[in-house]
């Protein structure tokens, strides 16, 4: 990224911060985002290949921040043609397969990031996300809302996740986002730093999936938003997320975007 692109993201993010955009009920640690360069190639392409044994072939380090960039991140650049669809990980795992199926069939690869509990629950679903070419990463343990916590508290949510992750993948996963807030303090951000991540990983579309509002409503509030660079949120466990997802990706497609990974997007 030149130094051009990057005052652009700072301005673009500072500015959203000024006009009040986080609603978030936790203090903002920083209000400007950029984007990052992180190591490595592109996801995989191939599609699901199951088997009992840990997955370690797609198991994925976090990125390495480039010098001198914020640490919390809300889009990628502006100037391409890509966008993150990044989703909670939480709900039915049928749900979740359904929807994993249809970014696959259109040739989409998506970030999800997994509640702990979840993966207790669902173990089989990271070797699900990562066989089909996508991305995992932490959404903590059990999807407290992280900036109310204790230190012990919040770093417990952050390394709880984290070593579900890496025991079911042999990494800790390539992201970590703040649970009940759009944007995490500076102690949350410094606890994920200590617990091996050196970002955090915030949007700038949200869907309201979460409501369950219907899927023409969840179509066109990330259509409506999105743009080159974007992270929009969504939810995998919610089936209106599912219907609105081909509708979505035929949308951005039209218009000249295509859906990557996180790391890809910031790459």
């Amino acid at each position: 990224m030149t130094s051009s692109d990057r005052r652009s993201v700072l301005r673009t993010v500072a500015s959203a911060a000024a006009a009040g955009a986080f609603a978030s009920a936790c203090a903002p640690a920083r209000t400007d985002s950029a984007t990052v360069r992180a190591p490595g190639g592109t996801p995989s392409r191939s599609g699901p290949a199951h088997s009992a044994a840990p997955h370690r072939a797609h198991a994925a380090r976090p990125p390495t921040l480039a010098p001198g960039l914020p640490v919390q991140i809300a889009h990628g650049p502006r100037d391409g043609h890509a966008l993150a669809l990044t989703f909670h990980g939480r709900g039915d795992p049928r749900t979740g397969t359904a929807l994993l199926a249809e970014a696959e069939r259109a040739g989409a690869r998506v970030t999800v990031l997994a509640i702990g509990d979840w993966l207790d629950e669902q173990p089989h679903m990271a070797r699900r996300i990562l066989d089909g070419g996508h991305e995992l990463g932490n959404h903590t343990l059990h999807h407290r809302n992280i900036c109310a916590l204790s230190e012990a508290d919040a770093y417990a949510e952050i390394t709880g996740c984290a070593e579900r992750l890496r025991k079911l993948t042999g990494s800790i996963g390539s992201w970590f986002r703040p649970s009940q807030t759009q944007y995490a303090t500076d102690l949350v951000t410094r606890l994920a730093r200590k617990a091996g991540y050196p970002h955090v990983l915030s949007y700038d579309v949200d869907s309201l999936d979460a409501d369950d509002p219907g899927a023409p409503a969840v179509q066109r509030a990330v259509l409506d938003g999105a743009r080159p660079g974007s992270v929009v949120s969504l939810h995998l466990g919610h089936p209106g997320t599912v219907a609105a997802l081909p509708p979505i990706l035929d949308g951005l497609r039209r218009r000249g975007l295509r859906a990557v990974t996180t790391t890809e997007l910031v790459t």
